[in-house]
């Protein structure tokens, strides 16, 4: 806390996760590609069975869509029939609802700044070669991978020597202050887990 925000108690801190998560949510995917196969699988069916339908209308049917033929085979079908096709069609439907429900994972790792109108993003692949150099710069290290997970980033290093505990302590205090130096909005736990490699 500043010394103007004791000298005022009524000052309200912004705490670290709102901007985690207006960030989160201003980088998340949109969902172009399933609302781009919807759109264009409901104009072409819709489309075609309205050019259809008009031309029946007018005395010149275009034969795109067999009207009749639906019509005949909907009539005299029951519902044991068709309860494979609408359990199908139904569940399509369910998937394409929970596609647009359920939000996309970022691409974008947000990293924080002054403004709380911009939002600036790191990419995963970015943020991973730039923690892998971090390890590998520890003494001891020949060679780090680093994944990117929902709750913990885990580094795995390689080495060849004797290792200690006090050398995946120094690669976990590495990998976290270049975390903070980036200055990515993370709540996530920094885990080294260590492999040896075969004399």
């Amino acid at each position: 806390m500043t010394t103007l925000q004791q000298l005022l108690p009524g000052t309200v801190v912004a705490p670290r996760n709102t901007g985690l998560r207006r960030a989160t949510r201003a980088l998340r995917p949109a969902r172009t590609v399933p609302g781009a196969l919807v759109a264009l699988a409901l104009a072409t069916g819709l489309g075609a069975t309205t050019a259809e339908v008009v031309a029946a209308l007018l005395g010149a049917p275009l034969g795109w869509v067999p009207v009749n033929e639906l019509i005949e085979l909907a009539g005299r079908s029951t519902w044991p029939e068709l309860e494979t096709l609408a359990l199908a069609l139904a569940g399509a439907g369910a998937l394409l609802l929970v596609l647009a429900i359920v939000p996309g994972r970022p691409r974008l790792v947000p990293v924080e700044t002054n403004d709380p109108l911009i939002v600036i993003g790191i990419t995963r692949s970015g943020l991973r070669r730039t923690l892998r150099a971090a390890a590998q710069q520890v003494n001891g290290v020949e060679r780090a991978s680093v994944r990117l997970r929902r709750r913990t980033i885990e580094v795995t290093v390689m080495t060849s020597g004797e290792s200690s505990g006090q050398m995946l302590r120094q690669v976990g205090a590495v990998v976290g202050d270049r975390l903070a130096g980036v200055g990515t909005l993370t709540t996530c736990e920094v885990v080294v887990r260590l492999r040896r490699r075969a004399a």
